[in-house]
């Protein structure tokens, strides 16, 4: 498939209008599970280290890296608000951005678009509250609140 990038709008909704939000070309990889940016933009978005976390690079190799919340990201016309790890000198878009945002990969073309199955509002899948308070999830399994 190749390497596929995308344009991301990155922004820290806790400082408001006092610092400008950042647009930035990222590597997307639905292998990876969380968002990642480079040290120099989380210092420009004005983040704090919240606290450290665990990672496995890709190489196998386990480090700590600070961690950043809450960043809001922003592709075409939808939003999430993620947590981030510091780490690398260029943003890279995983998985859980990827599914709050309803966005899908089109490998042929090697371009990340809008879930053209549902292209005004973005769609997810949760369980349900069935009796007294029990979560199902949509394996079946039930678990208590």
């Amino acid at each position: 498939m190749g390497l596929v990038y995308t344009k991301i709008t990155l922004s820290n909704p806790v400082q408001g209008a006092n610092i400008q939000a950042i647009e930035t070309t990222c590597l997307v990889d639905i292998g990876v599970t969380y968002l990642c940016i480079p040290e120099h933009l989380a210092i420009q978005l004005g983040f704090q280290e919240i606290q450290k976390r665990e990672i496995t690079t890709a190489d196998g190799k386990s480090q700590l890296v600070s961690y950043i919340r809450p960043v809001k990201v922003a592709f075409e016309d939808r939003v999430c608000f993620a947590g981030a790890m510091v780490i690398g000198d260029e943003c890279l878009l995983g998985a859980i951005p990827m599914e709050d945002m309803d966005l899908i990969v089109h490998p042929k073309f090697r371009k990340v678009t809008v879930n053209p199955e549902n292209p005004n509002i973005a769609k997810g899948l949760v369980g349900e509250i069935v009796e007294n308070q029990k979560l199902r999830l949509p394996n079946n399994k039930v678990y208590f609140d």
